[in-house]
């Protein structure tokens, strides 16, 4: 249901109201929330999750200009308070961003927010900076700027100690 629901709000042709946005991604959060990553969790599995909560913040409430306190309380009802131990910001500039959805549209469709503006995008990005700058211990921030290969290099440099941290992986 989550999925169907995400999928007709991104649909490139559909004209959405912010506030209709904002919910919409909260109840899919819900759904997801409530029907996989609580049911996983409590069976001790690991969970990867692409977007979370973070995204609300920096999409709705940075991107659409809601109100902080609206937006803590609906990822709040949302999640019931579940926050990702570890979340990883893959930082790129807008420009850089913009050329690589423009490559990435020539071969797949697009969204609606692949539509919206740089200033926007802009929005967005800075939100989740300084969501990172909030909350270092949890959310570490992987440049993108580079080849793939740093990349993932970096990205495994944060991740393998984290998991051997909490026992999911030894050596």
């Amino acid at each position: 249901m989550g999925n169907r629901l995400r999928a007709a709000l991104l649909d490139a042709e559909e004209e959405v109201d912010p506030l209709t946005e904002l919910l919409v991604f909260a109840a899919d959060r819900a759904q997801h929330v409530r029907r996989v990553l609580r049911p996983a969790l409590e069976m001790g599995q690991v969970v990867f999750s692409d977007r979370y909560a973070d995204a609300t913040s920096a999409y709705q409430g940075a991107g659409r200009g809601f109100a902080p306190a609206l937006i803590s309380e609906i990822i709040e009802l949302a999640t019931e308070g579940l926050k990702p131990d570890l979340t990883l910001l893959f930082d790129l500039s807008v420009d850089d961003s913009t050329t690589r959805t423009r490559r990435r549209l020539h071969t797949q469709p697009g969204d609606r927010l692949d539509s919206e503006n740089a200033e926007f995008h802009e929005r967005v990005r800075q939100a989740y900076l300084q969501l990172a700058e909030a909350e270092p211990g949890r959310i570490k921030v992987v440049k993108t700027n580079q080849p793939l290969e740093l990349t993932h290099e970096r990205v495994k440099e944060i991740v393998l100690p984290f998991l051997r941290s909490r026992g999911h992986i030894c050596g």
